[in-house]
């Protein structure tokens, strides 16, 4: 789905007023506000049907009911699926000093009974009725805006379908979510990050990459290659350079090898459809780490609409599968010995992301 130029001009005129909305709502606790949760996971559909449980992450924005914990706050949260009413009750129960029975009164839980493969975001543009039920429990007198997992041309033009702001990036901004402008925003940070090479579209790019490694660093036992906007590991594969010296022949090695030594993390995903994700998507081709024991952080940040930053939340991420690419949960917080130092990395990259 692409975006007219007149509708790319009317969202960025509804995201001016998010301003002074969220000034008022994050200041003043008793505001009047409806918040749409839409924890729509937005990524190419092949990808996203070869995620394990990839449904179920849209439980994932149910921390977002401790709003409820504000008198005048109302939430509609969108699933693809009913959710089970015990994982409602469990979060519902979190909330300080508010009874279930008062947060539920300003809780609206809208479905689509749709669990395929399509993006939650999707299924909802996709019914009519179900955005005009979202349209008539907007409160009168209250502002509303869309909290979203990730914002993409579907979340866009939802969000004019109600002509309510979101609280995220501007789809146009995307590309500084890629695999390749990670790296060149480690590098513009100077963040370490293993040894790689960005902005690739090829499988010739791919080999050139693969060759260039091997060469420079001999020992190199594999090397990890990601599509620009893969998710939870499953835009990864591993190449190995078992028996594979750095000689004459080291390229032509590398080009016979690479269709059976690639091993693609996503089930099922061939090595031919693989490099066709590649060539529509880009992406990157980077040392794997080696290590005994290997440690997964990551760092939560914010960059707010009045253009402030903050740090949320370290986490120690639990790798799982071949190689240990995929995501299976995290542990809160990431172990003292290094969550200060990677807390304040996470606030050089929310810095140079707000710029």
């Amino acid at each position: 789905m692409e975006s007219t130029p007149n509708e790319i001009a009317q969202f960025k005129q509804v995201q001016r007023d998010f301003q002074s909305q969220y000034q008022d709502f994050y200041f003043d606790r008793m505001s009047k506000e409806t918040v749409i949760i839409i924890p729509s996971l937005t990524l190419d559909r092949e990808i996203l049907a070869k995620l394990d449980g990839s449904i179920h992450y849209e439980e994932r924005m149910l921390c977002l009911l401790m709003l409820l914990r504000r008198p005048n706050t109302h939430i509609i949260y969108l699933s693809s699926m009913p959710i089970h009413n015990i994982i409602m009750d469990y979060y519902l129960h979190l909330l300080p000093g508010i009874t279930n029975y008062h947060a539920r009164q300003r809780l609206t839980t809208l479905s689509c009974f749709d669990s395929s493969d399509k993006s939650l975001a999707q299924k909802i543009l996709d019914r009519p009725r179900l955005i005009e039920r979202i349209r008539k429990k907007i409160l009168a007198g209250h502002k509303a805006h869309l909290d979203c997992f990730n914002v993409t041309e579907a979340e866009r033009s939802l969000a004019l379908q109600l002509n309510i702001p979101v609280y995220g990036c501007d789809p146009d901004l995307l590309y500084l979510g890629t695999k390749s402008n990670n790296r060149k925003l480690f590098k513009d940070c100077g963040i370490n990050l293993p040894p790689g090479f960005e902005d690739l579209h090829s499988e010739e790019e791919i080999i050139h990459s693969l060759v260039s490694l091997k060469a420079t660093f001999p020992a190199l036992r594999k090397a990890v290659i990601k599509l620009n906007e893969g998710f939870s590991g499953d835009g990864n594969a591993v190449y190995s350079f078992e028996e594979i010296d750095v000689d004459s022949q080291l390229e032509t090695r590398i080009r016979e090898t690479l269709p059976e030594r690639l091993k693609v993390v996503a089930t099922d995903l061939t090595y031919k459809t693989f490099m066709e994700k590649f060539r529509e998507m880009g992406g990157i081709v980077e040392a794997f780490i080696d290590g005994e024991e290997k440690c997964s952080p990551s760092v939560q940040c914010m960059v707010d609409p009045l253009g402030g930053t903050a740090i949320f939340a370290t986490h120690d991420q639990v790798l799982g599968g071949a190689n240990q690419q995929i995501f299976l949960g995290a542990h809160f917080p990431a172990n003292k010995e290094y969550a200060v130092e990677i807390g304040i990395i996470g606030k050089q990259v929310a810095e140079k992301l707000k710029d």
